[in-house]
């Protein structure tokens, strides 16, 4: 039986993780630990674990030896206890930004500040199993993905490793939970409920990671929207192609790429209701679902890419148990299998 660990524990993605490390049959929670809720059970942050598990918050500070410690901590906190934290387990999975990033030059760049322990990054695997799986068996660490970041390079990634695309231009939609737990102004119920805000229209950091996982050779135009969903982050991309690709040649294409992958699945329907991907039914999976339609005849042989996932699973948490499967050995779908729900 695997023990695992975690900090931040209070957090949307600390909540998820728990629920999903408590369904996994290979795995053992020994901490869960929160620093603002000490001493308190882990259902008063996150209720729908009432009756499923008696754990309670630890500080941080009581942290013991584990086998795999996942650090859910806010954007910038990780990385300056790194050397703490790898002295209490072997794995590693920090699902902050805080080693995403191949470089310090890279977050001085996109993240403004400078990283207090530039020689761990070249350390860290990227998180993102669909992509580095080979690197992540029996990898000693993990970084975290950005949601935006995933739900990009899913939908991009058979175009732009097949060498076809030239120019990429995507909106991605974006539910609350992105925010995080705490409140703030941004996030009041009032100012955010009906809201479809535009929040970042360029230079959002998440462009970083599509570089990282894509490459330069391509024009990217990248933006953000909050939406009013609670989880979710919905990519619509219009992609300019070097050549004109049938739709047939799509399927082709995207077949080839994600076929044999356990938590990516093409969704392009003709018929019905759902015929491309809809973030509501995602919720609280690790799927990661993606549709296509060619525009015959468009200038710049224009193909729609869109793809939808649950920010806070596979955008997140799940990335990251995905990610700790593959660097113990398990099977990778291990404690991944809910299929959500219908209707939500």
């Amino acid at each position: 039986m695997i023990r695992a660990s975690l900090t931040g524990g209070s957090g949307y993605v600390g909540g998820e993780l728990l629920r999903l490390l408590l369904g996994h049959p290979g795995v053992e929670i020994a901490q869960a630990a929160s620093a603002s809720r000490t001493g308190k059970f882990v259902h008063t942050a996150h209720p729908n674990l009432r009756g499923v598990t008696d754990l309670k918050f630890t500080h941080p500070e009581t942290l013991e030896p584990c086998d795999v410690l996942f650090l859910c901590e806010p954007h910038g906190k990780a990385a300056g206890r790194i050397e703490t934290f790898a002295s209490l387990a072997k794995k590693i999975v920090d699902l902050s930004a805080d080693f995403r990033l191949e470089s310090a030059a890279a977050y001085e760049k996109w993240y403004g500040w400078t990283h207090p322990a530039p020689e761990w990054l070249p350390r860290f695997t990227y998180g993102l199993p669909e992509f580095f799986r080979e690197e992540l068996k029996g990898a000693d660490y993990a970084s975290g993905v950005g949601c935006n970041a995933t739900v990009t390079n899913l939908a991009l990634a058979p175009l732009a490793r097949s060498g076809l695309l030239e120019r990429a231009v995507v909106e991605v939609k974006v539910g609350s939970s992105e925010a995080g737990a705490r409140p703030t102004e941004a996030s009041h119920h009032p100012e955010r409920a009906q809201a479809v805000r535009p929040f970042k229209l360029t230079g959002h950091r998440h462009q970083a990671e599509v570089r990282r996982v894509l490459g330069e050779d391509f024009e990217l135009h990248f933006s953000v929207t909050s939406v009013p969903l609670v989880r979710g982050a919905a990519a619509t991309a219009h992609c300019f192609l070097k050549e004109p690709l049938a739709e047939k040649d799509l399927w082709k294409l995207y077949r080839s790429a994600y076929g044999p992958e356990p938590f990516v699945r093409l969704v392009a329907q003709k018929t019905g209701i759902h015929r491309f991907p809809e973030p509501a039914l995602l919720a609280g999976t690790n799927f990661c679902d993606v549709g296509f339609a060619a525009d015959p005849g468009s200038p710049g042989n224009r193909v729609i890419v869109t793809a939808a996932l649950d920010n806070l699973v596979k955008g997140a948490a799940g990335s990251a148990l995905q990610c700790m499967n593959l660097m113990i050995g398990l099977d990778e779908g291990e404690g991944l299998s809910f299929p959500g729900l219908h209707p939500l």
